[in-house]
Parts: C-alpha cells; sequence; structure tokens
C-alpha cells in the first residue's frame, strides 16, 4: 500500500488484460492474473524463470518466427528505452495438460520500458491481446468470406513486420554512414599547442540520435600559449545532423581564430547559423585557455557549463556566461561572455548532455554526478580520467543520446 492509498500490486493483478514484468534479460519478474490464465500456466512455472524457456517456438513448425520476432523486439525496448507494438504474431503454445500437443495461438503484443533512477531500463512491460478466437471465427453463412478476412489479416500482418523490419536495417545503414561521416569531419585527437586533451566520442546506442555533438580544439594564433577547446549539439540526427555538425564546426573554429574572445565566435557563429537549415537551437560552449595568465574566458550558447576540477579537490561549474542556443533569438545580440583564473594541475571538461542527462531527472543531479567522479579521480592523467567519467556516467548498455568529452590539464 502507498501513501496516497492505492495497492498497486493488486491493480496489477486485476488488469483485464494480459500484463508481464520481464528483466533486461528477459526472466519472468512477475505476471498478472490474466496472463496467466491466458498462457495456461501456473505462477511456478514462469516467475523466475527465462521467457523462452517458459514459451519455446513449436518444433513441429519450421516456419515459427514468433520467439525471434519477440526477442527481436524486447532487446529493441531494453537498447533504445522505446516502446515497440509488434505487429500480429502467430506464436503457439504447448498444452500444459497434453505435453508434446501444440495449440495454434494469436498474439497482438506490446512491449514498453520502465526506467530506474539512473535512466537505464530496469524492466520490460508485455502487454499482450489474445486474438486466437478472433482469428478463428466462424459464423454461418459467411464462414468463406470470415476465412478469407482471417487470411488477409494475417498476411497484412506479416508484411507490415516485413516492411518494419527492412526500415530498421535501412536506419542501421544510415547510422553507420552517418557515423563515419561523423568521424571523417571531427578533428583527429592530437596535441594542440604544446598540450594533449584527452578527447572521447561515444555514439548512441541502439538508435539513429547520433552524429549532432561535435568537439573543436583550436591552436590560436599570436605570441600567446593560448588554445580554443569547444563542444556543440545539433538538434536533430542522422545524416542531416552530420552534415550541419560539420558546418558549425567548421564555422566556430575560423572564428575563434580571428575573433575578439568566445563571445564574439558565438556571435559570428550565430549569424552564419541562420543561414543553415537544421542548425536552429544548436547548443554550444566554447573556451579560450591562457596560459600565460592562467585564465579561462568563456561563453556558452544554450550549453551544459564547462567543469574546471581544482587540485584541492571542488569542482567549479563554468555558468556565467550562458545564453540562449544558436537561432533562438529573432534578433542578433551581443553575446555575454567571462572568465576564470586556474592553477597549473587544474582540469577543464567539456562535455555534451549524453554525459549528464537522464529521463526525468533534473540536471543538477547529473552535474552533481559528474563532479562526483571527477573529484574520485582527479589526480590521474586526463586519459584515464576520460575512460572512468564514461565508465560511471554512461548506462552499461550504452546512452540513447550520443556524447562527446574533452579534458584538458591545465
Amino acid at each position: 500500500m502507498t501513501d496516497d492509498g492505492i495497492d498497486y500490486a493488486a491493480v496489477f493483478q486485476g488488469l483485464p488484460g494480459m500484463v508481464a514484468l520481464m528483466s533486461p534479460e528477459l526472466v519472468f519478474a512477475d505476471a498478472n492474473e490474466e496472463y496467466l490464465r491466458m498462457a495456461g500456466r501456473t505462477r511456478e512455472r514462469v516467475i523466475g524463470r527465462y521467457l523462452f524457456d517458459v514459451f519455446p517456438d513449436n518444433p513441429n513448425n519450421p516456419a515459427a518466427t514468433g520467439m525471434r520476432n519477440l526477442e527481436a523486439s524486447l532487446k529493441r525496448v531494453v537498447a533504445t528505452g522505446e516502446r515497440d507494438a509488434m505487429a500480429l504474431q502467430r506464436y503457439d503454445v504447448q498444452s500444459p495438460q497434453r505435453p508434446g500437443e501444440w495449440e495454434e495461438r494469436y498474439w497482438s503484443p506490446v512491449n514498453a520500458p520502465v526506467f530506474g533512477p539512473d535512466g537505464r531500463v530496469v524492466l520490460l512491460v508485455h502487454r499482450v491481446e489474445e486474438v486466437t478466437e478472433l482469428i478463428r471465427a466462424r459464423g454461418g453463412h459467411d464462414t468463406g468470406r470470415t476465412r478469407v478476412l482471417e487470411a488477409e489479416l494475417y498476411t497484412r500482418a506479416r508484411e507490415l513486420q516485413e516492411v518494419n523490419e527492412r526500415l530498421r536495417q535501412a536506419h542501421a545503414q544510415e547510422r553507420e554512414v552517418a557515423l563515419a561521416l561523423q568521424q571523417a569531419m571531427l578533428p583527429v585527437p592530437g596535441p594542440v599547442g604544446r598540450h594533449r586533451p584527452a578527447v572521447r566520442y561515444r555514439p548512441a546506442v541502439g538508435s539513429l540520435n547520433v552524429c549532432g555533438d561535435w568537439y573543436d580544439l583550436v591552436d590560436l594564433p599570436g605570441d600567446c600559449d593560448c588554445v580554443g577547446v569547444a563542444v556543440g549539439d545539433v538538434v536533430g540526427h542522422g545524416l542531416r545532423a552530420a552534415g550541419v555538425m560539420g558546418l558549425l564546426r567548421s564555422a566556430l573554429s575560423a572564428a575563434s581564430r580571428v575573433a575578439d574572445g568566445p563571445a564574439q565566435a558565438l556571435e559570428v557563429v550565430d549569424l552564419y547559423a541562420r543561414s543553415v537549415d537544421g542548425a536552429e537551437n544548436t547548443t554550444v560552449v566554447t573556451t579560450h585557455i591562457d596560459w600565460d595568465t592562467h585564465t579561462i574566458t568563456y561563453s556558452s550558447a544554450g550549453h551544459p557549463p564547462p567543469a574546471l576540477l581544482h587540485t584541492d579537490g571542488t569542482v567549479e561549474f563554468l555558468d556565467r556566461a550562458t545564453d540562449p542556443p544558436l537561432g533562438a533569438r529573432p534578433d542578433l545580440v551581443h553575446r555575454p561572455e567571462d572568465a576564470t583564473a586556474f592553477a597549473a594541475g587544474d582540469a577543464l571538461v567539456l562535455y555534451t548532455d549524453g554525459l549528464i542527462e537522464r529521463r526525468r531527472e533534473d540536471i543538477d543531479v547529473g552535474l552533481d554526478r559528474l563532479a562526483d567522479s571527477l573529484v574520485r579521480h582527479q589526480g590521474i592523467d586526463p586519459d584515464p580520467l576520460a575512460d572512468a567519467v564514461l565508465l560511471e556516467l554512461l548506462p552499461p548498455g550504452g546512452a540513447t543520446d550520443d556524447t562527446a568529452l574533452v579534458i584538458v590539464r591545465l
């Protein structure tokens, strides 16, 4: 019983439809009474067991695809965190009263994720409608017509599933092309001036939500020991986002070399972004690091704030010069700029939102998680520090948004 007086366990058991809960490893965690009744199984034969040990494919039907289709759908939900409605399935079930005999059954399943506090999928909701009787319906003089409609319904459902599978394959191919394009357009990680930052890019797992993130490293001209570091995030995904990303990264890289500071560089890119379809609402933060004066100057267009890890174990978020994303204002205005001092041995950390944001979680929680990770590993070099941060902050199966991370030892 919860504080609001509702017994959700009783509600779950009393649901009028068939509903089961499974772990991401496809082991039954629970099933309501209607699910057990319609499946013809006792609770002891279901809970705690692997899905396909309980419901294998009919070995007498070489064309059976129900198990493969259901497994693919459930794994898609785990990978993407998105609901997946399946086409009508024929999935025969072994008779509990007559082992070895298989009953022809038809199901309409929908699978959905349940998220934990860290944004990871911790449970799968498997809802099923039993439509066998509808498929088998026979009615007097309409028997011939009913059989035709039944065959047509099942054929159309199988065709829909095949079309969906071809679309998924096409999306996967587009994803690989977009990633290759992004890799070609991003600068190769290496020394910038006399400094060697750690750079990481992790694409989103199991989705097309990739190729909007970028980073840039610029050896600034002049007599000073100065470097420009920026990260950005284009709204959108796939090939289009990769193309926009390449245009904006190149524009900011050029502007940083000639502008009088980060704010002016962002103003130039903001003006350029208004002529690029798909560039609106891009977020970006750019920093100029001056080792001669031990100063970081920065400006942000709606992007999460860089983190400055001090040698005393504190973390300072550079959030005093934040403005709306590129193209978000109807008129161009001067962007804010601020500066902060650093000491030898500090580390500057720039990142995109995939590192810190989780569904239904306040961004401050993600920022605190980042700060805690940086403090725990503050004494190590940038490359192992970057690996440690990604390991601790990204979900074990990969994030649903791509992530860029740059760490510079100051």
